[in-house]
């Protein structure tokens, strides 16, 4: 019950500099930028919910929601929130990319898509509004009957609170922690006829709204996450993981991701969050039974046991073999 199911799009941007064209305020401590290429042309596609990797610094990778309009082929527009107690990235983002400034970017890719339904509940917490907003755009122009719940500390913190009020009406409705508490989710999901329900925010909103809907029928909750969800394995022992494509095989010891162990046997491996929280690191599974501790993939994903995340995930099996 966390992203739907379906592959990630490929990365389309492999690192590619693009220029900071705009930037804007749309909340307390929350930049908005547009990114361009610096001689203008198209960027690559993109659907609601894709996030894209900016490279800030050596060793530094974070991911942003693409929260603007996918068909404006001529930018992508990602909003960040500035931590002050995060580590690094979001500080960054804020002090150096002003206007003019460039940034490696990788993506999109999307592991939170939006399933075609005639109704949708969307829960946004934050800084979770930016994967919402293309996804309210979209609902609306297929017509769908949706409502938002957007919950945040105050009015000042709520990125697009306004315009989205101003474009939606009451479909939108905003609570300010400091005004109305906290979501009352009994009162926003009494069952599962309110269609899908797609959540994101502060890990302590995406529990209870996964608390709240357990037992529902699988398929009902999609969520995307900012940070791990926590290790949900047993303890570690030492596996062997054939690479099927490079003809090696690598013995991982306990402690030690798999990641890790591939790279240090000189095989590079596209990873981004080193969290099993961006997918970027996906890896195809050949054979053996991956143990899933990431906080992306759906249950029907890791039943199926054809993929993982290798960044954090290990195996129930004493070898897999994997497409590296």
């Amino acid at each position: 019950m966390s992203s739907p199911a379906g592959p990630a799009t490929g990365d389309a941007l492999a690192g590619v500099e693009l220029v900071v064209a705009a930037r804007e305020r749309v909340a307390a401590e929350v930049v908005a930028l547009s990114l361009c290429r610096p001689g203008g042309g198209d960027l690559p596609g993109w659907t609601p919910g894709a996030h894209v990797d900016l490279e800030l610094g050596p060793g530094l990778v974070r991911q942003y929601s693409l929260c603007g309009d996918p068909a404006d082929r001529s930018a992508l527009r990602v909003a960040v929130q500035r931590e002050p107690g995060g580590r690094g990235g979001s500080r960054l983002v804020h002090e150096r990319l002003a206007v003019g400034a460039t940034v490696r970017v990788r993506g999109p890719r999307n592991h939170f898509r939006l399933v075609p339904a005639r109704r949708y509940l969307f829960v946004a917490g934050g800084i979770g509004i930016t994967p919402i907003v293309p996804m309210l755009a979209a609902a609306d122009a297929g017509g769908a009957d949706w409502r938002l719940a957007y919950g945040g500390r105050s009015r000042a913190t709520m990125a697009f609170a306004a315009p989205l009020r101003e474009r939606y009406g009451d479909r939108v409705s905003l609570h300010p922690q400091d005004e109305t508490g906290v979501l009352d989710l009994a009162a926003l999901m009494p069952g599962p006829a309110v269609g899908p329900v797609y959540c994101c925010g502060p890990e302590t909103l995406v529990r209870a709204v996964e608390e709240h809907c357990r037992g529902w029928p699988p398929g009902c909750l999609h969520v995307e996450r900012f940070t791990p969800a926590g290790d949900t394995g047993g303890a570690d022992t030492a596996i062997e993981v054939e690479l099927a494509l490079s003809g090696r095989t690598v013995t991982v010891p306990p402690g030690t991701p798999i990641l890790r162990a591939v790279e240090e046997a000189g095989v590079q491996v596209l990873s981004s969050c080193r969290e099993g929280t961006c997918g970027t690191c996906e890896t195809p599974v050949l054979a053996g039974v991956p143990e899933h501790r990431d906080s992306l993939l759906t249950e029907r994903e890791r039943a199926a046991g054809d993929t993982m995340l290798i960044c954090v995930s290990r195996a129930r099996t004493p070898r897999l073999v994997l497409e590296l």
